[in-house]
């Protein structure tokens, strides 16, 4: 196993602090807010790879558990992953390690970031939209109404200015992380 470079190891701090801050930026429509927290899980994904992606978004998720309040609104703790918002949060690794994953297999192209990143969210929703299901004992077309369809323009505009930030910082960016 290899170890991670002191380099690595900032970003991976840099980009669980980014997922933190932008998180903050919430607005408030019901019982998942709109936050910016996704452009930070794809900005991860693509720029830092698979792994690193999915190891910066679960130092963000320990963080929240041990009562860092670094989840929507400032809240923290094991109790907000137990709530309708808990598999969004965990969605996060699971999308940057898949758009990670996806651009280093595929390319840095921008229609391959926009894909790797449309897939990153369709799981990311999955994973959140079924555990909202679950945790709210609600069906899911209602569920599709309140957590997905109020998004889609937003998530898309994200990821479109994601692709077009990990473009430009994706050349200098990768002479650190080889």
């Amino acid at each position: 196993m290899k170890k991670m470079t002191v380099f690595e190891m900032c970003m991976t701090a840099f980009f669980a602090a980014l997922t933190a801050i932008l998180t903050q930026i919430a607005v408030p429509v019901g019982p998942v807010p709109i936050t910016l927290g996704t452009f930070s899980v794809f900005l991860a994904g693509a720029l830092l790879g698979a792994k690193l992606g999915a190891v910066s978004q679960a130092v963000y998720v320990l963080l929240g558990i041990f009562g860092v309040p670094v989840f929507s609104s400032f809240r923290a703790g094991v109790g907000v992953l137990f709530g309708p918002t808990g598999g969004y949060i965990a969605g996060y690794i699971l999308a940057a390690g898949l758009v990670g994953f996806l651009v280093k297999r595929y390319g840095n192209k921008f229609y391959v970031i926009i894909l790797a990143m449309l897939a990153g969210y369709c799981a990311y929703t999955l994973t959140g939209t079924c555990w909202y299901v679950y945790s709210m004992e609600t069906g899911v077309a209602a569920a599709l109404m309140v957590c997905v369809v109020p998004f889609i323009p937003g998530d898309v505009l994200k990821i479109v200015l994601a692709t077009i930030l990990v473009r430009r910082l994706n050349p200098v960016l990768q002479k650190y992380l080889k």
